[in-house]
Formats: structure tokens, sequence, C-alpha cells
């Protein structure tokens, strides 16, 4: 799934990973939603990136969160 939704390009932001298909980095979106802002101002101010694109990265990090903390409990 997160090749769909993250790319690494030495010729995008030096690589950095961003959204497919836009220049947004990735952390942009955990540093909106860290700081108090929400995923609609987060939107707002990078129109390049979907919703669906956002939500389901959000998705995808929480199920790494969950995953990881079962495999440290076991």
């Amino acid at each position: 799934m997160l090749p769909t939704l993250i790319s690494q390009d030495a010729e995008v932001l030096g690589g950095i990973p961003v959204f497919v298909g836009t220049r947004v980095p990735i952390q942009t979106l955990f540093d909106y939603l860290t700081t108090g802002e929400t995923l609609d101002e987060f939107l707002d101010d990078f129109p390049t990136v979907t919703r669906g694109q956002a939500v389901r990265l959000l998705e995808t990090a929480g199920a790494v969160v969950i995953a990881y903390a079962h495999e440290d409990s076991d």
C-alpha cells in the first residue's frame, strides 16, 4: 500500500518522502496534526493532496503503530 501513497525520488525535494503525485512531504501532515491543526486545514493549504491520500496515510501509520505495539508485547 505504501508505494501508492508515498514517493521518494532524489530529484524531488532531495528524496524526502512525499505524497505520490505531489511535492508535499508526508511529514508535513504529521506536523500539522501534532501542532493542533486539522486535516481540513492541511488539505486547504496543500490542495494537491487528496483527502483519500491523507486518510489512507493516517490509517496505514496507525496500523503500523498497532502492529509494532503487538510485536513489542509478545
